[in-house]
C-alpha cells in the first residue's frame, strides 16, 4: 500500500514538474535557482500530505496553489536577502522554442519590476488561465481584490511598456 503511495506521487511529480517550474520562474522573474527552489518546496509539501492530496479533484491545482503560497511565504520573508540585479541570469529554460527572446526578456523584466502579488496575479489569472475565484482561493484574498489587483498590475505594466506591441521592445 505504502509503496502504491510513492509510486502515485512519483508519477504525479514527474508529470508536473516541468509546468510547476515554468510556472514558478515567471512568479520568479526569470531566477532559474529561486524557480527550482519553489517546485523543490511544493514537492516536498505535497508530498508529505499526498494520501490527503490524492483525493482531492485536482491535484494538479492544488500544486499551482501550493507554488504560489510559496513564492508569496518567500517573498515575505526578510532573510530571504537577495538583492535584485541589473540583468537577469541566462533564461534559456524559460524561453518557448520559436518565441521572439527580446520580447520574452522584456516582459520578464517587467513583470520583475511588479509586486510580487501583482505578479503572482498575473501569472495566475494569464499564464495558468485561472479564473477570478481560483486566483483568489490560490492567493487566499477576495475575489474583488483579485480583480482590483489585476486592473492594477496590468496597467504598471502598460506604464512600463507602452500601449503598442511594437513598444514592448523599443527601450
Amino acid at each position: 500500500m505504502r509503496q502504491g503511495r510513492r509510486d502515485g506521487f512519483r508519477e504525479f511529480a514527474a508529470s508536473r514538474a516541468g509546468h510547476l517550474y515554468r510556472s514558478a520562474c515567471l512568479l520568479a522573474s526569470g531566477d532559474t535557482h529561486l524557480a527550482e527552489d519553489l517546485v523543490q518546496e511544493t514537492l516536498g509539501r505535497m508530498y508529505l500530505h499526498w494520501r490527503r492530496i490524492a483525493r482531492v479533484d485536482n491535484p494538479a491545482a492544488y500544486a499551482q496553489t501550493v507554488l504560489v503560497r510559496a513564492y508569496l511565504t518567500h517573498r515575505r520573508r526578510r532573510s530571504a536577502g537577495e538583492r535584485p540585479v541589473g540583468r537577469f541570469p541566462d533564461t534559456g529554460a524559460v524561453a518557448a522554442a520559436g518565441s521572439d527572446p527580446v520580447l520574452r526578456m522584456t516582459l520578464l523584466e517587467a513583470l520583475g519590476r511588479l509586486t510580487p502579488k501583482d505578479r503572482a496575479v498575473l501569472v495566475l489569472r494569464y499564464w495558468e488561465d485561472r479564473s477570478v475565484e481560483e486566483t483568489a482561493d490560490a492567493m487566499n484574498v477576495s475575489s474583488a481584490a483579485v480583480r482590483t489587483r489585476t486592473t492594477r498590475a496590468l496597467a504598471r505594466l502598460r506604464d512600463q511598456l507602452g500601449d503598442s506591441p511594437a513598444a514592448f521592445t523599443e527601450h
